[in-house]
Order: structure tokens, then C-alpha cells, then sequence
């Protein structure tokens, strides 16, 4: 198979068992609360309902709020290219870094939130408001928390990721990378994915306004977000070591979706047993991570 049919395979992997991991996460919840809850395939559902209603889009909208959702799932697409999970390394995964996806990221978030401003909503443009408070503190938390495992890799080439050893610096910067995640990806403490109060609502006060095709859009490309989140720290803590051959790449493959279910059980134990912080206290939470990312660093040029 040539390079680029691999990269495409890869991307079409992510995207397939993108909203299982959603709903494997749900379900494990659920268990922990010792409750029967929805299937697994719950979210693939909720995926093909929004494909086929009908969008309402409101008379104050311009273009922006019509090609926000298309931008924000061709950056978690173009990241789920760039990043090396279990298929060989290729071309195209050396075309990026790893602050590549801090853009991209940032990317898909600044139009979300431009776009709940074009709304003209009131709800909107807070949950616009409150996340471009957080991630004021969740990129800068993240570029330092890259940099530290760059310091250790030698580049900030994401094909070095699968061809590292792990040391103390890593595990510290990786345990503050997992933190911004759970930021960027809505999770508790930080957003509840499972709310839908306008006071507490931060991701889901932007996507308000969004209905039908235009909101599946963006809900797929928050589960491609999140798998590609999961995959990058999966791949920094337990590298998979890539290497040609079909064999090879379907124990990469086995080993890889093992690493997935075991942040889908970490982030379900951390929704269930903890609560979600008030908007202000949050400033604490990315500090405790700043100071990680700090001290990785600092252990990383010390050579620790």
C-alpha cells in the first residue's frame, strides 16, 4: 500500500471509531453509577438523526456561521492525519510538529467561537466568551507541556514520538497535557459534557444555534478531537514503535485501541468522582498544570 493510501486508511480508522470512544465513555459512567445507560452506539445514531433533519439557521447569520462547521472538522481531520497512531510513518506525518496541532486545534476553536458571536445570541456569546477565557490558559499550558517532551525528543517532529524512551520529564508532562485535555475536550472538571443549563454550559452555548447537518458536523469533529487527544498522549506515555508490515501494524493496532479504552476508563473515574469546578476556580486548575509543565522542563534540561 503506497503512503498516502495509509494515511487516508488511518484517517478513516479515527473517524469511524471516533464516536464509540464517546460512547464507550458514556457507558462506562453509567456502569460506575450503576446504571444500564445508552449503547455504545448511541452517539452514531444521535450522528445519523442530525444528518437527516432539517437545519433552522437564523436571519442574523453570515457566511462565517455557515463554513464553521466544515472548518472545524477539516483541523481535527487534517490533525488526525499529522498524527502517527498505528499506522506507518509516512509523508504525511512528517508535513507537521506537535505545535501543528496546538494551531489546528486553536483553529476550529476560534471560528466556533466567532460564529457564536455571529449568532447574535446572547447565550452564544458567553459560552464564546467563557472559552476563549479557558483557552487563554489550556494553550499556553499546552505549548509548555510540548515543550518539555520536545526537550526530551530532540525535535518537535511527531514521527520522533513513537521512537523515544520514556523518561521522568515525560510521564510529568504528559500527566499536564492530560489535563489541558480534558479541557479542550469538555470534560469534567472543567466543562460537562452532559449539561445543557445555560449558566454552566461553555462548548454547548456555542453550538446553540446549530441544528441538522451543520451540527453533526461539528459534534463528529469534537469526537475526532478527542481521539486524536487520546492517541497523542497514549502514543507520549506508551510509545508503539511503528515499523512496516501488516502483522506489525495490526498488533500496533491492537495495542493502540487497548490505550484507548484505558483513558476511556481514566475519564470516566475522573467524571464520576469529581465535580465541576466553578468558572474562576479553573484559573487553579490549569496553575497545578502550568507548574507540571514547568517542572518537566526543568527536570528535562537538567537531563533528569
Amino acid at each position: 500500500m503506497t503512503e498516502i493510501t495509509l494515511s487516508i486508511l488511518q484517517v478513516v480508522i479515527i473517524m469511524a471509531i471516533a464516536p464509540l470512544v464517546s460512547g464507550v465513555i458514556t457507558k462506562i459512567k453509567n456502569n460506575l453509577r450503576f446504571r444500564s445507560g445508552q449503547s455504545i452506539f448511541q452517539p452514531y445514531r444521535n450522528l445519523k438523526k442530525l444528518f437527516l433533519k432539517e437545519e433552522v439557521i437564523s436571519k442574523h447569520v453570515s457566511w462565517i456561521f455557515m463554513v464553521t462547521p466544515f472548518i472545524v472538522l477539516a483541523s481535527s481531520v487534517a490533525a488526525s492525519l499529522v498524527v502517527p497512531v498505528f499506522i506507518v510513518l509516512t509523508k504525511t506525518q512528517q508535513l507537521g510538529d506537535l505545535l501543528l496541532l496546538v494551531f489546528l486545534f486553536s483553529l476550529g476553536r476560534f471560528f466556533l467561537a466567532l460564529a457564536a458571536l455571529d449568532t447574535a445570541s446572547a447565550f452564544a456569546g458567553m459560552g464564546s466568551s467563557r472559552e476563549m477565557f479557558i483557552s487563554a490558559f489550556t494553550e499556553a499550558v499546552a505549548i509548555l507541556s510540548i515543550f518539555a517532551i520536545c526537550l526530551n525528543l530532540g525535535t518537535t517532529n511527531l514521527a520522533a514520538v513513537n521512537l523515544y524512551t520514556i523518561r521522568l520529564p515525560t510521564i510529568i508532562a504528559a500527566i499536564s497535557l492530560f489535563m489541558v485535555i480534558l479541557a479542550e475536550t469538555s470534560r469534567i472538571p472543567i466543562d460537562n459534557p452532559e449539561t445543557h443549563l445555560e449558566l454552566t454550559m461553555i462548548h454547548e452555548a456555542m453550538v446553540l444555534e446549530y441544528s441538522g447537518r451543520s451540527l453533526a458536523l461539528i459534534e463528529l469533529a469534537s469526537y475526532i478531537k478527542q481521539v486524536v487527544f487520546f492517541s497523542l498522549i497514549g502514543t507520549i506515555l506508551m510509545p508503539a514503535f511503528l515499523s512496516n508490515g501488516l502483522l506489525r501494524n495490526f498488533t500496533v493496532f491492537s495495542a493502540y485501541l487497548a490505550k484507548l479504552f484505558a483513558l476511556c476508563v481514566l475519564v470516566s473515574f475522573i467524571e464520576v468522582h469529581l465535580a465541576k469546578m466553578r468558572l474562576f476556580r479553573t484559573v487553579d486548575f490549569f496553575s497545578f498544570s502550568f507548574v507540571l509543565a514547568l517542572v518537566a522542563i526543568i527536570l528535562a534540561a537538567l537531563g533528569v
